[in-house]
């Protein structure tokens, strides 16, 4: 007699990766706030970018500090042998202006680059970075200047003493700058945001630019082009350029309940009553005619920064 065959226990299904994935792909993905309460998401750039867009800014550097001094040196040849003084009274001040103009070039090149309006510098630019305020504010000089300036203290002051001569840092000092180094050169590794020490202080983060090939003049028309939608020069008066940046913005990505939020403000600030247009048709109708206006205003001289600006 055939025995029963014992019911096998039900074995445990896996469970669907996808989810975990896609939280581990999002855990890079932070929300920004603008002050226009646009809620924009950015992903942070990791460790690696970070550190190769910091070699490949050391190498320019580098190379632009050694092409000033060859010329620096050659300059200074002639100016003796034109003055015919070859005792060499001027060695030390000529040190002196040389480590001066190193600790220059290393800091205003990143503070000089960073204040610009791609708020990156060319080694941050090649790697597809930039830097950004983390209050979703516009990025200030301040913040800028004191994420840049304690970069000396956590390399370049650390460095110099690991390589200056041994009478000058004995072994103890310079296991003190090694080990000094390590935790700031560490610290990125130890936060959600990967922060340094000069982004924690200065309030900033370094965030990878969206790919944006090939996008289309959001201007020149689209899907959600109608032509029932018409604006006042008082209405489109309401904003300005920075606000324009945020809209196309908003308009790119188009996240939904973004653009659902934003229009209603912007109905609401220049009193347009909702019809039956979309938002997104609305957006993209305000968006075109508020940037043909700037550009009228523009060619007569008349830039409007933003909504707080009365030019």
């Amino acid at each position: 007699m055939a025995r029963p065959k014992a019911k096998s226990k039900d074995r445990a299904k896996p469970k669907d990766k996808k989810p975990v994935r896609a939280a581990m792909a999002d855990a890079d993905v932070r929300s920004l706030v603008t002050p226009e309460g646009v809620d924009l998401r950015l992903r942070l750039a990791d460790v690696g970018q970070r550190l190769s867009a910091l070699i490949l800014d050391e190498l320019l550097m580098g190379a632009i500090f050694i092409g000033g001094t060859l010329v620096a040196i050659i300059a200074g040849i002639m100016g003796l042998i034109a003055t015919r003084n070859l005792g060499g009274a001027g060695g030390e001040a000529m040190l002196v202006l040389w480590l001066l103009a190193g600790f220059l070039l290393r800091n205003f090149y990143f503070i000089a680059f960073e204040l610009s309006s791609r708020a990156a510098t060319p080694g941050k630019r090649r790697c597809g970075l930039r830097v950004a305020a983390r209050n979703g504010g516009r990025l200030t000089a301040d913040a800028i200047f004191v994420r840049n300036a304690m970069r000396e203290l956590e390399l370049y002051i650390p460095l110099g003493v690991l390589f200056a001569p041994a009478d000058i840092a004995g072994g103890w000092i310079k296991l003190a700058a090694t080990v000094w180094c390590g935790v700031f050169a560490l610290l990125p590794l130890f936060n959600k945001d990967r922060l340094r020490a000069g982004d924690i202080l200065a309030g900033t983060w370094v965030v990878k630019v969206p790919d944006r090939s090939l996008l289309r003049d959001l201007a020149q028309g689209g899907v959600y082009e109608t032509a029932a939608i018409r604006f006042t020069l008082e209405q489109l008066d309401a904003y300005g350029i920075k606000e324009l940046q945020v809209l196309e913005d908003v308009l790119r990505r188009f996240d939904r309940k973004a653009v659902q939020v934003v229009a209603d403000r912007i109905r609401q600030k220049i009193g347009y009553p909702r019809g039956e247009e979309s938002d997104g048709a609305f957006l993209s109708a305000y968006y075109a005619a508020l940037r043909q206006r700037l550009e009228a205003r523009a060619l007569l001289g008349r830039r409007r920064v933003d909504k707080h600006d009365k030019g």
